[in-house]
């Protein structure tokens, strides 16, 4: 049995939504309601007790972060493999992840969660949100909720957020410039990994990714939205959010 408990298809939840999609596994969705605290219920941290989403759940095995359960889906399932079979391609491809977990993927989320997730939250009722961020089991998931309910970035780290968003926009349509995919001439789990971080850039950065500046990372965004398994994976969504790859219809 094959269970992903995950929120919308973006950012972390939607690497392993694509991932499976694109193997063509089947797999029961449990969509957690990250609005609604929904990962940090009792019943959510019995299977899960860092409280963080997405998570997999495959027959007795439970696995957790993103990146890690791509690798996964496409090591222990049939289907087109994502991961290239050579080896500096494989390096290229576990890089460019690396660089979106850790830098680039951290940057937009403050944005993010600065301009949808804070405000979607904010107007409730301050003692039922005090109790909701109370039970957060990691601390620093508690300090990230504090900041974007109680609006508390820096002008300076929001300013820091959107340079490094900047650079790397234009890092990626330099890549991109040379060949086709991430990794090198064929899509991989770099590709799945990215998009479903990229996807909002023309939204969110739109004087920084467009058509006149960064016409490749454009056309490998549209790439990526056309295929099969990334419609799929965004049917599933239920917020806002997922709308924003209307953006990038031909």
């Amino acid at each position: 049995m094959l269970t992903l408990y995950h929120w919308e298809p973006n950012a972390n939840s939607g690497k392993p939504m694509l991932a499976l999609k694109e193997k063509g596994v089947a797999f029961e969705s449990h969509y957690l309601d990250l609005l609604n605290f929904d990962q940090h219920s009792p019943e959510y941290l019995k299977i899960n007790p860092n409280g963080t989403i997405p998570a997999l759940v495959h027959d007795d095995l439970l696995l957790i972060e993103s990146t890690a359960i791509m690798e996964y889906v496409d090591q222990a399932f049939d289907g087109p493999q994502l991961t290239p079979s050579d080896p500096y391609e494989r390096w290229r491809m576990r890089w460019w992840m690396k660089y979106f977990d850790y830098y680039f993927a951290p940057s937009l989320s403050m944005i993010g969660w600065s301009v949808f997730v804070g405000p979607s939250v904010r107007e409730r009722d301050p003692d039922e949100l005090r109790a909701k961020i109370d039970r957060i089991p990691m601390k620093e998931r508690r300090i990230a909720w504090q900041k974007a309910i109680y609006n508390t970035f820096s002008a300076e780290e929001l300013a820091e957020s959107g340079r490094r968003l900047d650079l790397g926009i234009l890092k990626i349509e330099a890549v991109l410039t040379r060949r086709p995919w991430l990794a090198g001439e064929t899509y991989s789990l770099a590709d799945a990994n990215a998009y479903n971080t990229a996807y909002a850039l023309p939204f969110s950065r739109p004087d920084s990714c467009n058509d006149e500046k960064t016409p490749h990372l454009m056309e490998w965004l549209r790439k990526i939205y056309e295929r099969p398994a990334t419609q799929s994976m965004a049917s599933m969504g239920r917020t806002t959010l997922v709308s924003r790859m209307a953006l990038l219809a031909r």
